[in-house]
């Protein structure tokens, strides 16, 4: 069974950040609270934490994993970002977006699509996230945990804990999130591409 930590929205309790970082570190999976519903996370590059998040969510090679990131500046180690979209990302993070970029280097290449050498990023605004973000000073490799045959996120890490926990090494409990999903807006071209309406505005990027 999953380790199961109750963790204050707006004050997040060091010690138990800590804890989930551990768990996360030894190649741990995680379930944890985001601006736009629950998300399953692990480290970077972890390849049975990353094959144990595609089996729970039933993904196969094509879906575009996210890095969740602390920062612009941390976006732009593992996407490639020029002046015009670092302009868009800086008027629009954070917020409840994911964003199709081409990967750098620095990506594993497990993470990436096949064919597209791509990856999503997203700075997430939620007191929670940043304080694991801070913790690990790296981002997390996530993908929203919206389970087989639903449309929205999980959004009560009770029930997350009933339907998951045998399968989870940590579920961290920062209250009810918003139910819609992130907005997905690919910005490898411009003008961007609108891939999911999701509970970030998607105006700005409609030309």
């Amino acid at each position: 069974m999953s380790q199961y930590f109750q963790i204050h929205p707006e004050n997040p309790q060091k010690r138990l950040i800590d804890q989930s970082i551990a768990i996360i570190r030894k190649g741990g999976v995680v379930a944890y609270p985001t601006d736009s519903g629950y998300a399953l996370g692990c480290h970077l590059g972890e390849k049975k934490a990353i094959e144990k998040i595609k089996w729970l969510r039933s993904l196969d090679d094509k879906h575009n994993f996210t890095l969740v990131c602390s920062d612009l500046s941390e976006i732009g180690t593992y996407a490639k970002v020029d002046n015009d979209v670092f302009r868009l990302l800086k008027a629009h993070t954070p917020g409840p977006y994911t964003y199709i970029l081409d990967a750098t280097s620095e990506v594993p290449r497990l993470l990436l699509h096949p064919k597209r050498r791509s990856i999503g990023v997203r700075v997430p605004d939620h007191r929670i996230t940043h304080a694991l973000l801070a913790a690990l000073g790296e981002p997390l490799m996530s993908v929203t945990l919206i389970p087989v045959g639903d449309d929205l996120p999980m959004n009560d890490p009770e029930e997350i804990r009933e339907r998951f926990g045998a399968h989870l090494d940590a579920i961290i409990d920062g209250g009810a999130c918003h139910l819609d999903p992130t907005s997905v807006i690919d910005l490898r071209e411009l003008p961007p591409k609108i891939i999911r309406e999701g509970r970030g505005d998607i105006s700005p990027f409609v030309v």
